[in-house]
């Protein structure tokens, strides 16, 4: 079953796609969160791909229409440009788009928006009462987020994702996760040493996983210039097994 739905969350709703296998269940539940290009088409056969492998998943829309509406595709391919003028251009608009991602009032307002989702996940009849969380840079770093801030998250998957801020608030985290990142992704790479230590020092159960030659955003298979399908087959493949193993 395949659906895009309004999800009540207080005085307002968050617009979801939903994918469930056919049948009764129950079945695991999982979140999938967007890149910062929404919930497009990549992400919503990444959850029918999930749901073909028996979870019962749902991707928020996040993003306010207003701000994916200036995030055009003609920028997304101008950031991956060999041209290094059209690149920063391109990096330089992405960066006016997206600046209000950035503020204290968007964050508090997408955490409460995943906490509606996993209200709706742990109510829905489908589903086995547990949930787990799986996003893609945007995404990646809210599942960092969502899994300190909601002790009902029963693991979590970001794929090249920011950690959380300040990265000792994963003392608060009970989640399992494996993380993925690329090589080539140089900003992200450098905050691993401080996150892997603190997930050490709190205790927490971490691992992940570091392909080499290898960039951002590269299990986005629409992305020719980014995707690197080796790391993304072993990355699924990876992910299946532990997202089963926590949520069955």
């Amino acid at each position: 079953m395949k659906d895009t739905l309004e999800i009540a969350c207080g005085d307002a709703s968050v617009e979801a796609y939903v994918s469930v296998p056919d049948g009764d269940g129950p079945y695991p539940a999982l979140i999938v969160i967007e890149e910062i290009w929404g919930v497009n088409a990549h992400i919503r056969n990444v959850c029918d791909r999930f749901a073909k492998e028996g979870f019962a998943v749902l991707s928020p829309e996040l993003i306010d229409k207003d701000i994916l509406e200036k995030i055009s595709p003609e920028i997304s391919r101008e950031m991956w440009s060999d041209d290094p003028e059209v690149k920063h251009a391109a990096q330089a608009k992405m960066r006016e788009a997206i600046a209000p991602i950035s503020s204290k009032e968007f964050s508090e307002r997408t955490v409460a928006a995943l906490k509606c989702c996993v209200d709706y996940a742990l109510a829905d009849s489908r589903a086995n009462g547990k949930v787990g969380v799986l996003g893609f840079c945007f995404g990646g770093s809210y599942a960092f987020k969502i899994a300190t801030d909601d002790l009902r998250i029963k693991a979590a998957v970001p794929f090249y994702g920011h950690p959380p801020e300040p990265v000792d608030s994963v003392a608060s985290m009970e989640a399992p996760v494996l993380a993925f990142y690329g090589e080539k992704d140089e900003r992200l790479v450098a905050s691993l040493p401080a996150l892997e230590l603190a997930m050490k020092d709190h205790g927490r159960d971490f691992s992940f996983m570091l392909y080499p030659q290898t960039g951002h955003a590269f299990f986005n298979d629409t992305n020719p210039r980014a995707y690197n399908e080796d790391a993304a087959r072993d990355a699924w493949e990876k992910s299946l097994v532990f997202l089963h193993k926590h949520l069955d």
